[in-house]
């Protein structure tokens, strides 16, 4: 049964037969003569890596015209390796997922009631499925994945520094971000170079989830400080936002990280601290918490706003969004509207409530069903449980082998939960800035995957 279920999921699917069966497989590898007597494409991975970090130094800072054209820049750039090369072993079932996921916003975007607006998201969602495979391919070996985190973590830590210098400096408020009628009306929310703190949050929750593990993986007393010093300026940075739901996101990364570390280490604890350490870390973790509550009147308003429903003006827009998104679902339930936020802003005004526009359904499981239909959003729960499987397997290979790199493993597992934790009540995971950090992650995860055999064209039949 457990092989079955294994097959179901993908976790265990037998790549071999499928691939040499698949017309569109044929394409991988046309120019590999070509390709042996180049000298430039020797250097394919780091080149690659070189175009990737471009991006990530780039994206807190440029308008997203221009991550779109790096996009691109890094789609081209992925195909000419496809072409050039075969895939040995790269499949995975994380690729086939996310091309399924693909197909089927390509088919709402045929049916879509607003097939030009559609058509503009389908080649955005496209841009970023592509740019999970060019992580995947590029981002194999070690050396270059520590290097694409160490750019991240240092283009990080200037956002998040100019974040913490709007805290204490103050900075003009862009929007109406806190609730006009409450006791924190009037509170400095940071955004630092993002212009938008729900944004800033999901932007530093991977820099947090990194750097923590960094201080582990690195190994001069130089490099963990430095870890250190990133971790806790992130960390501060986030605080500074004033985001719910990156406060709630922060703290279930934090809960996964734990538990991941806790496996990672725990045959190396004494019986004592294989039985205490959890409960300690969590009670220590609950009191902190209970203390900055009952201690800090931001954190106390903030929060219990959560609880207010209908009293905090943010829920109450979000309520009646959520309740016009779920009358969109019940129209068009199988294949939705059609992928992007312009094909969702030409439906929506025409079941939201009087004063309640929005951009978005913010929820990013809204946004999937409302996009994609119910197959869209079955499609995507689906990659997600065969993203965090794979990952987890993977990290007990890395256990296995006493492989200090498998910590990036925790880093994107603890980033992405935290992710789909602030996804829950916004849609900031839709903005190219974070956008490319879930598929960044993403492909890190398929980058570790063992490879499967290769195909038949690589060792032909006599």
């Amino acid at each position: 049964m457990a092989a079955v279920w294994q097959q179901i999921l993908f976790l265990r699917f037998p790549f071999e037969p499928w691939l040499r069966a698949s017309v569109s497989y044929r394409v991988f590898g046309l120019l590999q003569g070509w390709r042996g007597g180049s000298w430039l494409l020797q250097w394919a991975e780091p080149l690659g890596a070189m175009i990737l970090c471009v991006l990530l130094v780039a994206a807190p800072f440029v308008s997203t015209t221009l991550i779109g054209f790096l996009l691109l820049a890094c789609a081209g750039y992925w195909i000419l390796l496809s072409l050039s090369d075969l895939p040995l072993g790269q499949v995975t079932g994380i690729h086939l997922l996310v091309a399924l996921y693909g197909g089927i916003a390509a088919i709402a975007t045929v049916l879509s009631p607003v097939k030009g607006a559609a058509l503009s998201g389908l080649v955005q969602l496209l841009l970023y499925l592509i740019f999970f495979a060019f992580c995947a391919r590029v981002l194999r070996s070690p050396k270059i994945l520590a290097a694409v985190i160490w750019v991240y973590l240092m283009v990080s830590l200037v956002v998040s520094g100019y974040g913490i210098r709007q805290e204490f400096f103050g900075v003009e408020q862009l929007a109406t971000w806190n609730d006009p009628l409450s006791e924190f009306a009037n509170d400095t929310r940071v955004y630092s170079y993002l212009g938008n703190p729900n944004l800033l949050a999901g932007y530093l929750l991977g820099a947090i989830a990194f750097s923590s593990v960094a201080m582990l993986i690195w190994r001069t007393k130089i490099q963990k400080t430095l870890a250190a010093v990133m971790f806790v300026t992130n960390a501060a940075c986030l605080f500074f936002t004033d985001s719910r739901g990156g406060w709630l996101a922060m703290v279930g990364a934090a809960v996964v990280g734990g538990l991941l570390l806790y496996s990672w280490y725990g045959d190396r604890l004494s019986p004592f601290w294989r039985k205490w350490l959890l409960p300690l870390c969590f009670g220590f973790g609950a009191g902190l918490l209970l203390i900055a509550v009952l201690g800090v009147d931001a954190i106390r308003l903030r929060l219990l706003s959560i609880f207010s429903w209908r009293g905090d003006s943010s829920n109450n827009f979000r309520i009646n969004v959520w309740l016009a998104v779920l009358r969109m679902i019940g129209d068009r339930p199988l294949l939705g509207i059609g992928p992007g936020h312009d094909a969702f802003n030409a439906v929506y005004p025409q079941y939201m409530e009087s004063r309640f526009s929005a951009l978005s359904a913010y929820s990013i499981f809204l946004e999937t069903a409302v996009e994609t239909g119910l197959l869209g959003l079955t499609t995507f729960v689906w990659l997600l449980i065969n993203i965090f499987s794979q990952a987890l397997q993977s990290l007990k290979d890395f256990q296995s082998q006493h492989k200090i790199e498998g910590l990036w493993l925790v880093g994107a597992i603890a980033a992405m939960t935290g992710l789909l934790i602030q996804g829950l009540f916004d849609t900031v995971w839709y903005r190219p800035q974070v956008n490319t950090l879930w598929w960044l992650m993403v492909g890190i995860i398929a980058a570790q995957i063992p490879p499967c055999q290769p195909t038949g064209r690589d060792n032909p039949s006599p």
